[in-house]
This record gives structure tokens, sequence and C-alpha cells, in this order.
């Protein structure tokens, strides 16, 4: 069944802008953990050099993107594939994409789901492919505003082992596994967009 998630729908003009300036105009791009699907179709549909792939984990969502993709009818947007952050195999060729796109997950699941995401970015990545990673973040050890903190304070009472992450320890995470951190995009609402790009093999 098709979702339609109002944080998509504010967020997804923003986002593009950036996807826009950031990504190539021709090659692959993977959305890992895409949600309802409203942001791959809508970039892929404003992106037609790029093949879109859209993925998710969660049932009901891989349901929603299928529908979102059908409707769509973008030669450029594929079939979503399932894929779970923690696992080693992402159905995906190692240095087969030449960007790598995720927004709003890794404040909503365990640490660790960071870490393999990190892990499979770096796997999937061409030399100098491009990784933007959108979502709230504390900067310098501090929440950017107060909104920010009651949500962070939310997330953690609905799991501790949610909650915003430390731009800084997810920088630091991203280098361990080839991905040199390159710009901080300041976003509507107190998000941001991290901006990665793979080093070459001898760099990692």
């Amino acid at each position: 069944m098709k979702q339609v998630w109002s944080a998509p729908e504010r967020n997804k003009g923003p986002i593009l802008e950036v996807l826009t300036r950031v990504l190539p105009e021709r090659g692959r791009v993977l959305e890992i953990a895409s949600g309802s699907g409203q942001h791959a179709v809508h970039f892929a549909a404003a992106l037609p050099g790029l093949e879109w792939i859209p993925s998710d984990f969660d049932h009901d969502n891989l349901e929603s993107i299928r529908a979102w993709v059908a409707e769509a009818h973008a030669p450029n947007l594929r079939a979503p594939l399932k894929i779970d952050v923690l696992e080693e195999d992402w159905g995906v060729a190692p240095r087969s994409c030449d960007a790598v796109f995720n927004a709003n997950m890794i404040h909503i699941a365990p640490w660790s789901c960071c870490e393999g995401l990190m892990r499979g970015v770096g796997r999937a990545l061409q030399d100098a492919g491009v990784f933007v990673l959108y979502g709230p973040f504390r900067i310098d050890g501090a929440h950017t505003a107060a909104s920010n903190q009651e949500f962070d304070a939310s997330l953690r009472a609905r799991d501790p082992s949610w909650g915003v992450r430390d731009m800084e320890a997810v920088i630091a995470l991203a280098a361990a596994h080839g991905l040199r951190f390159e710009a901080r995009e300041p976003m509507p609402a107190n998000n941001q967009c991290l901006l990665f790009r793979q080093a070459a093999p001898d760099a990692h």
C-alpha cells in the first residue's frame, strides 16, 4: 500500500537542491532506507540521467516503494532492494555505485546500524563516489535547536539505543571506512546534509 509521509513532502525540495549540485549528471545512485518511496520518485524524476535504486528493510515500506515506483513509470527508477544495513551483502556489487543517499535513518536505529551503513557505503561506492547523509545532528556536543533536544529525548524514551547523533562521531566512523568528509550543508528545520567522498584505495 502506498504511504504518504509528511516529512519527505516537506524536505524533498531542499534536499533536491543539494543533490542537484553534488551528484554526477549520470550514474547509479543507491538510496538506503527509502521509507515510503516519496524521495525516490521525486529525485528520479528530477534527475533523469541517474539510475535511482531505492531500498528498505521494512516490509510495509518496501510495499509502499513498489507502489510509488509502479505509479511513476520512470525509466530510471528501479524496483526497491531489500537491504539490511547490518548484513555484509547488500545485493550490490562492490564499487558499483556513483553515489549513495540516506535520509533520517541513523537517529531512529541503534548505533550499530550507522556502523553498518558506513561499512556498506564504503564497499558500494566507486572511487570518488559521493555519499549524502541527511538528518538532525548534534554539533560540537550540542543540539542545534531546542526542538532537536526535545526530539532526541523523545527518541531515547522510545528506545534508549536511538537518538540524535554527534556529527563528529559520524564523520569519524565514515573516515574509518574510507569516506572523507567534505562539507556540511545546513537545511531547514534544523537538519543537515553531510557530504562525503569515497577516497582512493591507497588513501583508506
